[in-house]
């Protein structure tokens, strides 16, 4: 599983990081990082409610 974020949309808005914060985190300065482009399935689950939970359909997977 490879994460992609559309950044031009990513509003940094938290959401995908109160789902999965092994994964994704908004930093002091605003923006969304990706903290693991390719996690393990152990995260598969709370990557995909991420997607799903995006308000902007900022993040998409590739398997």
């Amino acid at each position: 599983m490879k994460i992609n974020v559309n950044f031009d949309l990513c509003s940094s808005n938290a959401v995908c990081m109160s789902i999965v914060p092994e994964v994704f985190e908004v930093r002091d300065d605003g923006f969304l990082y990706v903290l693991n482009e390719e996690p393990g399935e152990e995260f598969a689950e709370g990557v995909r409610d991420a997607v799903a939970s995006c308000p902007n359909g900022a993040i998409s997977i590739e398997d």
